[in-house]
């Protein structure tokens, strides 16, 4: 039988149109709406006028105020306003009954632009009521009761009414209309015309909400029945508790007691922790087994039973074996290597020497932390590392003491227990970088661990009892050591590492670093080939370090494009060569140009920072003014000072007339003025730019030079002789003039470098201009000879 739906009533074709959120209107649908937007209240109003009726459309984001026709859904439902009411602040209530499922055509907003409004086509309904839409029928009724006996949302009166619908239509609206889904979900159930259809799709949304809800039901009742089950279990528990007792059985509680007092016997525990231990178990042995009391009272006694209180590892005293293991691992650091087998050397002799507190300072990439490493495998001992950097409380290095909740030993206790010996090489990584708060000053801390006469009994706040460290082998690393503290630095025996040369470079590239990223990147030996110069287009063009950590990474990225290309053109080898280098590399980084060039005002300086020596240019240029001395280019104080000293040296000397200098300002500036600059090595080579200024005489070419100055002229030593002299070598300046009392760090060069470099120790200025400055002009004559170069061929 056909039967199709009829309208009691003509609908308008066109009407206001109101955009809903966060709900979808369906026919026969009541809804109770409180509006505010001033354009869903005009078309309230608008329809009011015309007989009632307006267009309900949801809106695709509920989040838009003031929805566009293209953020509003084609399909909406005919509704009529049955009840409205317009309150006080513009705002109305109103409540729409729906009526037809319609079509948008067109939308947009009236003439006035006050409300949207939209032409329709009316959705005609077509029905058939054969079987299969009478089992679809009965199927959801059946699963919309299911649906509301598992939910709270909706009461059994909803789900009988609709045992009484014949027309399928109206079934499908009323289910959807009070079924909770999501927004495009019920969308989508209205925008489809057939009934049958319609209901197919809402079995299986209902379908899937049923299933949910069941699996909400068994969640909810599996919770309750545990927490039933946990208080039947605590009740069983002390009547278990009471009948052991009667019959002076052991509970689990009792047991975990009696295996902490063997753990603490065989811990071979010094009388005073032992001692400690046995009062502590005492005290645990009274508590109740869920007291907050008895997870202090253990966890203070695991560490206690967990540290190596007599657990030793033997020193394998072979220097051939040590000498060879260290040469592995590292190329050059001879001092740290020579430290190493002195130590056990005499260890050899004794056996009662205590650990040495060594401190490796010099700049990132040099190999401090890793070299760490291998004295412990050359010794045979443990390894434990401990990073300092940040570390600003001095609960962190001496634990908190267990009044506090969550209280733990400090990371010296805590590092001795993942060492699991008591004489471990144990690294204290960056040093430099503590800092101090009002919770205390952490380095203060750490000079009762770093005294061998204190360490004997190291005192944890947490474990409140001593543990010898006095076997430890300590190994600090920094990079300056301005930022450790005198009384702690006064403790350690300090062992520089200075930078790498170039040809340094080459050889921990060829045997280390490339060999290493090629077993690491899965590459077989010579399937990457790269000869001394390619490594050095490398270094030269692509990294500015006194370490190897840059390089390293350079090579790594080398080797995952070596490894593409192997991969995809199934070649079975790739050279590298410093014409190709930058398809591998990309662009050079670095250009290889000289910071400087020496000139009338320019002198070469050279600096030592953290990251290894570098060459700075000074420049000195003279204005209109009276006397003046400005400074540029970020400068500290100390540096400041350095060119004041420098300045009135110059004006002493009278190298320019009076009238001249009076007559002018002089402006000293040290370029990359966005990088800080400071300390006194500087005086020497602003000197000289203003001396070279005043009498007009240049600096000479391919010279650089470093020293502090006084007021007198005198030269004074500074630190960093040797990164300094590598770092001009490195920008092919050959010639370096450095304070005389730096004579003995000559030896610290490479020979290959002090070969190929004339290194002049000079004493006072007086020297210093004779040797940087050109000559004067002279008729007839030429300039007296210069001093004679240590190191020149």
């Amino acid at each position: 039988m056909q039967e199709k739906k009829t309208t009691e009533q003509a609908y308008p074709q066109a009407l206001p149109a109101i955009a809903i959120r966060d709900v979808v209107m369906f026919p026969y649908m009541a809804l109770p709406l409180s509006v505010d937007r001033p354009k869903s209240v005009a078309a309230i109003e608008a329809g009011l006028a015309a007989g009632k009726f307006l267009l309900a459309v949801a809106q695709r984001k509920p989040a838009t105020n003031d929805p566009s026709p293209s953020e509003l859904y084609d399909y909406g439902v005919v509704s009529s306003i049955s009840q409205s009411l317009k309150m006080p602040d513009g705002t109305m209530r109103v409540f729409l009954e729906g009526r037809r499922r319609a079509r948008v055509k067109r939308m947009a907003p009236d003439g006035s632009g006050t409300y949207l409004s939209a032409e329709v086509e009316y959705v005609e309904e077509a029905v058939e009521k054969t079987p299969e839409v009478i089992a679809l029928m009965r199927h959801a009724v059946e699963a919309f009761e299911t649906y509301v006996k598992l939910g709270t949302r909706i009461t059994l009166d909803s789900a009988s009414l609709l045992q009484q619908m014949e027309d399928p239509s109206r079934l499908a609206d009323t289910i959807a209309a009070n079924v909770v889904l999501a927004l495009p979900d019920k969308q989508d159930v209205l925008e489809t015309e057939s009934p049958r259809e319609r209901l197919e799709k809402l079995v299986k949304f209902l379908a899937k909400e049923v299933e949910i809800l069941d699996i909400e039901q068994k969640i909810h009742t599996r919770v309750k029945t545990q927490i039933e089950k946990s208080q039947k279990e605590y009740y069983l528990n002390e009547q278990m508790k009471a009948i052991q007792k009667e019959l002076h059985q052991k509970d689990d509680f009792s047991k975990e007691i009696d295996e902490l007092k063997k753990r603490v016997k065989a811990a071979r525990m010094p009388k005073e922790a032992e001692a400690a231990a046995e009062k502590e178990l005492a005290r645990l042995s009274k508590m109740m087994p869920f007291s907050p009391e008895t997870t202090v009272s253990r966890t203070y006694l695991d560490w206690l039973v967990s540290l190596p209180w007599g657990v030793e590892t033997k020193d394998e005293i072979d220097l051939g074996k040590a000498k060879k293991i260290l040469d592995e691992d590292h190329f050059g650091l001879k001092k740290p290597k020579d430290r190493v087998l002195e130590y056990l050397a005499v260890c050899k002799l004794t056996e009662k020497l205590k650990g040495p507190i060594l401190c490796f300072v010099g700049p990132p990439g040099v190999g401090k932390t890793s070299i760490a490493r291998s004295i412990a495998r050359s010794m045979g001992r443990n390894f434990v590392r401990m990073s300092l950097g940040g570390v600003r409380d001095e609960s962190e290095i001496r634990g908190h003491r267990r009044t506090y909740v969550a209280s733990m030993p400090g990371r010296i206790v805590q590092s001795m227990k993942k060492a699991k010996s008591r004489n471990p090489v144990f690294l204290m990584d960056e040093i430099d970088k503590m800092g101090t708060d009002w919770r205390g000053d952490p380095a203060a801390a750490l000079l009762e661990v770093l005294d061998p006469e204190q360490n004997t009994e190291f005192n944890d706040h947490f474990l409140d009892v001593p543990f010898d460290i006095s076997k430890v082998m300590f190994i600090a690393t920094a990079n300056t050591l301005w930022g450790i503290p005198v009384s702690l630095r006064d403790r350690m025996e300090i062992i520089d590492f200075s930078g790498y040369t170039h040809d340094e470079k080459i050889e921990i590239a060829k045997k280390f670093l490339i060999p290493r990223q090629l077993r690491e990147h899965g590459l077989k030996e010579g399937s990457l080939r790269i000869d001394d110069k390619g490594i050095d287009a490398v270094i030269r063009g692509y990294t500015r370090e006194a370490g190897v950590r840059n390089l390293n990474r350079e090579f790594a990225s080398m080797c995952r494009r070596a490894a593409r290309k192997i991969v995809e053109t199934k070649v079975e080898s790739v050279k590298v060569t410093p014409d190709n280098v930058g398809d591998f590399l990309g662009v050079p980084k670095f250009l290889d140009t000289k910071a400087s060039y020496n000139a009338v005002g320019i002198a070469t300086g050279l600096a030592w920072t953290e990251n290894g020596g570098e060459v700075l240019a000074v420049e000195a240029v003279a204005v209109p003014g009276k006397g003046g001395l400005t400074l540029t280019g970020k400068l500290g104080d100390v540096m400041k000072e350095s060119a004041q000293a420098a300045f009135s040296y110059v004006r002493s000397k009278e190298l320019a007339p009076a009238s001249y200098v009076n007559a002018h300002n002089f402006h000293v500036h040290i370029p990359e003025g966005a990088i800080p600059k400071d300390g006194p090595s500087a005086g020497v080579t602003m000197a000289t730019a203003l001396a070279s200024l005043f009498c007009g005489r240049p600096v000479r070419k391919n010279l650089s030079m470093t020293g502090e100055i006084t007021l007198t002229g005198r030269v004074l030593p500074i630190g960093g002789l040797k990164e300094k002299v590598i770092a001009s070598f490195r920008d092919d300046i050959n010639t370096v003039l450095f304070p005389k009392a730096n004579l003995k760090e000559l030896e610290e060069i490479p020979s290959e470098i002090r070969s190929r470099m004339r290194l002049h120790p000079v004493e006072s200025m007086d020297e210093v201009l004779e040797l940087a400055l050109e000559p004067a002009a002279k008729r007839g004559g030429r300039a007296a000879g210069k001093k004679k170069a240590v190191g020149s061929r």
